[in-house]
């Protein structure tokens, strides 16, 4: 029996599903803690297909807040939507440790980046550094809901 308010909550996708969203958005926030104090920030990400999520950090400010709660994070949790037209939506929340690449990995990751990255063309100036501000989230939970398309 349907619940009336089954539009809010959705379904339960397949993994095939979460893995079309992941590929398919480009965009979305990444939730790290530091410290008991949450901090979520809006980015672009590349999905390698199975199990990681890439982050560029651009822009960091003095403080190096992003940096600062990643290496402070136990798990943090990323989460990505899409809305559709008459009310369907789509949405992924995946979770995991969070951690810096090492150079070795930069190829993986740009390619990861270049795939679905929102405006992934401006990746293309970013400069190859000896440690690069590029961070994995290993994914170990994964879930995702669904109203209108599956």
């Amino acid at each position: 029996m349907a619940s009336e308010f089954q539009p809010l909550l959705g379904g339960e996708v397949k993994d095939s599903v979460i893995d079309e969203v992941l590929a398919e958005s480009g965009v979305g926030v990444l939730s790290m803690a530091a410290e008991g104090v949450p901090y979520g920030v809006p980015l672009s990400f590349g999905y390698d297909g199975e199990d990681t999520l890439y982050f560029v950090f651009l822009g960091a400010t003095t403080e190096l807040r992003k940096e600062t709660y990643a290496e402070q994070t136990d798990v943090a949790s990323f989460t990505t939507f899409d809305i559709g037209p008459a009310g369907a939506w789509r949405s992924v929340i995946v979770a995991g440790p969070l951690n810096r690449i090492e150079i070795a990995e930069w190829d993986t990751a740009r390619e990861s980046l270049a795939a679905n990255a929102y405006q992934s063309n401006l990746l293309s100036e970013y400069e190859l550094q000896e440690n690069p501000n590029v961070w994995a989230l290993e994914i170990r939970e994964r879930s995702g809901r669904a109203v209108g398309q599956q």
